[in-house]
Formats: C-alpha cells, structure tokens, sequence
C-alpha cells in the first residue's frame, strides 16, 4: 500500500530523465544535442564505440565505427526504445532514440550492469559517450575512472550534462523551494569548469565545450519557437550560459622512448688504476722508499771522488 505523503506528493515533483525528454522542452534539448553529438562523432574513428545510458537519444548515429554497442541499467522496454528490428531476434536490438524517428538506427543492447563497474576489459574501447550520467549517477567520480580504465590511449570521451549557470539552472534552484521542478529533480548538476577539473586529474586533454539552448525555460513549443532568436545570439553574445553543454576529452598516455638495437658492439675499456691515498707501507715500499732517500748521498759522494782524482 502507498504512503499518504507520497500519494499526495505534486506530480511535477517526480520527473523522471527520459520521461522528461519526451515533453516539449525535452524534444528542443534533444534535437540540439543530437546534431552536436551528430557533428563530434562523425569524424572518431576506430573499431569498438560505447553509449552508456540515455537509450532516447541515439548519440552514435553518425558515428562509423563497425562496432557500436549501448548499455544501461536495465534492458529498455519496446515502446520506449522503439521497435525490434525483424531481421533480429526478440530483446536483441532495441532502436535508439525516440519510437517515432524513422531515422533512428538499430544499436543492440549488450548488457545492462551498473554504472560504476564497467564490464569492458582494459583499453579496449575507442570512444565512451555519457549522455547526462554523470549528473545521475550516485559515484560520478568512479565513472570516470571506470571509463578512462577502459578506453584506449588517445580514446575519447564525450559527455553531455545541464549547465547550472545559466536560465535553466536557477529555475531549477528556485523550484527546490517551491517544489515544482523544471528539470529532473534527483540530478546535481556539474558545472563544465568543474568537470574538465575532473578529467583532467584522469590525464585527460579536454577541448573545447559547446553550449546550447538559450532560450528561457519554457515548458510549452510555442513559446520555445518564439525565443528561437536567442540561438544565434546567446552563441555570440553568452555562449556560457547555454542550458546544456557536450564536452569531448582524449586519454593520453606517457609513451616510452623507443631504444634501437647498439650498433658498437666493441667491448667497453677498463678504467684506470688510481693509486689510493694514505695507504699504509709494507716491507717492500719501506726499502725502496729508503733506496730513493740515499740515492742523493751516493750521487754526491761520486762528484767528490771525481773531483779528487782531477786534483791528483
């Protein structure tokens, strides 16, 4: 049986991430960010790419990698994920992105497991995609460090999240007093300062964030049309207070400095014998010390001899 205080609680109270993406507001978030992602994974290349989480947006859609795989805690039911595709077998593939987009691209579903222990092997991944996780997430430092565990040397990572300071964020602050929430209410927002801190002490090389939606939080497509304008010209004028931001890093790794085979094969020359110092004199060294002592008197007593026989 329900509890009274959570039957009486205000329905805008509980707004669940990929319920709330499929309101009016969550589909101009959505599209932004899917042409953002579109553009930043177009040009990644390598062989093995992982979404984690978000399964409504398909975040790998232009992405070439043979291998595209997404992952998220529980295997995503048909309506939300869309159709099986025939060609697959039941619970195999599941469509990304929203059930009404044609476009959208069959990726399966491999695994469903818990963020913060990733069950990929070591460097084994190219490119990791977070879609709003880290905000989610109950360790978002332990994600991070699961998925630089797994990615390659120079793999990339992008992450996308809701940016605290901008329109939407103090919405959202206000709302924790009123109680009725703009935004998910269960997420703490990561500010991209503070997350390109994060990936950086992972000796990540983090570029450049694009921040977009500028347009006031509005919970209606009308009035979202009508601060269309506010695109271009929070891009110019604020381009840090967009409400949302994608940001992409790529692990480097200290290389070592390669060493040819040795080309002088000649063997090295033995150091030279150093006489030591204060060493102490043996029987050998006294009498031939004593000899250079009287050498000076034999030479003298010769000069005299010859000088005595000149006079004779």
């Amino acid at each position: 049986m329900l509890d009274s205080s959570s039957a009486k609680a205000p329905q805008s109270a509980i707004i669940d991430l990929g319920a709330w993406l499929q309101s009016d507001t969550g589909i101009y978030v959505r599209d932004w960010e899917q042409a953002h992602l579109n553009a930043l994974t177009a040009d990644i290349f390598g062989f093995h790419a992982v979404q984690i989480g978000l399964p409504q947006i398909c975040t790998l859609q232009a992405n070439r990698m043979p291998y595209r795989w997404l992952t998220d805690k529980h295997i995503p039911p048909q309506r939300q994920a869309g159709d099986i595709t025939p060609e697959a077998g039941a619970g195999q593939r599941f469509s990304c992105g929203a059930a009404d987009d044609p476009d959208a691209e069959a990726i399966p579903v491999v695994v469903s497991h818990d963020f913060t222990e990733l069950p990929f092997a070591s460097q084994s991944l190219d490119l990791v995609v977070l879609p709003h996780l880290l905000e989610f997430a109950a360790e978002p430092h332990q994600v991070l460090r699961e998925v630089e565990r797994v990615l390659i040397p120079e793999g990339q990572i992008i992450i996308s999240g809701f940016n605290p300071a901008s329109l939407w964020g103090m919405r959202q602050a206000a709302s924790r007093l009123t109680g009725a929430s703009f935004l998910p209410r269960d997420g703490e927002f990561i500010s991209l300062p503070r997350l390109k801190d994060w990936l950086k002490l992972l000796n990540m090389e983090v570029g450049r964030g694009h921040f977009g939606c500028y347009a006031p939080p509005c919970a209606t497509q009308k009035w979202l049309h009508r601060f269309g304008f506010m695109e271009p010209a929070g891009t110019r004028w604020w381009p840090y207070f967009g409400a949302v931001y994608v940001v992409r890093a790529i692990k480097r790794v200290q290389g070592m400095r390669l060493i040819g085979p040795v080309l002088n094969k000649r063997p090295a020359a033995s150091a030279r014998a150093v006489p030591a110092a204060n060493r102490v004199p043996t029987a050998q060294n006294s009498q031939l010390m004593q000899g250079l002592h009287g050498l000076p008197e034999r030479q003298s007593d010769n000069q005299t001899e010859r000088e005595a026989r000149t006079d004779g």
